[in-house]
């Protein structure tokens, strides 16, 4: 498949639009436009890939809507050289939004279908994210602790075993509310361990789920 033309130039109208809602962080506007979003998605929906809209990728997955892409990433704050935790690696287009703030980004899939897919597919288009499959809830203990931590599905609570892998001074980013919609958190730890939340509006997400996928 190839990027064209046309495909930069539906990225470039596309940064703008969601520019236009809301996303101030150049860096991440930027990111909208050089990833070939039309790569991650099934051919039958190509003709929607600049589209600010969520689509389905197998598995009972989604691609997310772009602007809640930048919008997530937006609120992680993520510093050049950030050891980032994502969960729920989907499609891997959000870990390949986080490797161009220049983070270093280590994603879970609980989906192996999905976790086979995304091992094999980011590094052929030169993101070299690590993924791993298991259950997102638990996290990756032996990597931590993160800078950054985001959760890119709908959690019913905030997953505590996370929490816990959050480096003092670290953010964490997760939309809790389970099946629905989600109140979208943004969550810091002090460097005394102190937990304090902040509230960013409501999402929709698919759930987060516990355990992998027996297959």
């Amino acid at each position: 498949m190839t990027d064209t033309y046309k495909h930069r130039g539906l990225r470039t109208k596309l940064a703008r639009e969601v520019e236009s809602k809301g996303i101030k962080d150049k860096r991440i506007l930027e990111a909208i436009r050089k990833i070939p979003r039309h790569l991650f998605m099934d051919s039958g929906f190509l003709e929607f890939a600049y589209q600010d809209k969520p689509f389905p990728i197998g598995s009972g997955q989604t691609i997310s809507q772009p602007y809640t892409v930048a919008f997530q990433t937006e609120l992680l704050e993520v510093e050049k050289g950030n050891k980032v935790l994502e969960v729920g690696t989907g499609s891997g287009y959000q870990a390949c939004v986080l490797m161009e703030l220049r983070a270093t980004v280590y994603s879970i899939e609980r989906q192996k279908k999905l976790y086979q897919k995304v091992q094999k597919f980011l590094p052929s288009i030169g993101y070299n994210v690590k993924v791993f499959y298991g259950d997102g809830y638990k996290g990756l203990p032996a990597f931590a602790p993160f800078d950054r931590i985001l959760v890119t599905a709908g959690a019913e609570e905030i997953p505590h075993q996370l929490l816990e892998q959050l480096r003092p001074g670290g953010i964490m980013v997760v939309p809790v509310g389970g099946q629905g919609t989600q109140n979208m958190k943004k969550i810091m730890k002090t460097e005394d361990g102190k937990i304090t939340e902040e509230d960013h509006g409501y999402f929709r997400f698919v759930p987060l789920l516990g355990n992998t996928a027996d297959e």
